[in-house]
């Protein structure tokens, strides 16, 4: 009885995927809706300016940031589900999920992007008031830090590739 009521206790988990799934695409949806309006509003102003330039690249960027949050989001949402509800999902084969060190393999691969999209968004916004030095090295040794962890996984989750 006991072994039924926990075999049946994996679908819990259905929550949390489609917790993240909702969550990505709502964050998909609306970064969309950001990267429209600010389109609009560079054609109703008109500015065509060096300054009005980096103020865009700067948003497109923070956009990057937002979508790659919101991929992970959607890993994860894949990843719960191929764990614990249906292994047989079919997934492109670099998103191969066997066990939870391989999601949080794909997970530490976002997040490094993350972490150097962020560093771009600063030194693209940079005006020297901030120690853009010690941020990027703060920043490179977190990457440093995850790369290792990935390494010691052995790539993914330990998992060779055949």
């Amino acid at each position: 009885m006991l072994r039924r009521i926990l075999a049946s206790n994996r679908f819990i988990t259905l929550i949390a995927v489609v917790g993240t799934f909702i969550g990505s695409s709502a964050l998909i949806v609306y970064e969309a809706f950001v990267i429209g309006e600010t389109l609009l509003d560079i054609v109703r102003t008109g500015d065509v300016s060096p300054k009005a330039a980096k103020i865009f690249a700067v948003g497109l960027i923070e956009a990057v940031d937002v979508f790659l949050i919101a991929i992970a989001l959607y890993i994860i949402s894949l990843g719960l589900y191929a764990l614990f509800v249906d292994d047989k999902l079919p997934l492109p084969r670099w998103l191969h999920i066997e066990d939870l060190d391989d999601l949080k393999g794909h997970l530490v691969s976002v997040i490094i992007a993350v972490l150097a999209v962020l560093f771009l968004r600063e030194a693209v916004a940079w005006d020297g008031s901030r120690d853009l030095l010690s941020f990027g090295a703060a920043l490179a040794l977190v990457i440093v830090a995850l790369t290792f962890y990935l390494h010691r996984m052995g790539g993914r989750g330990g998992h060779e590739d055949p």
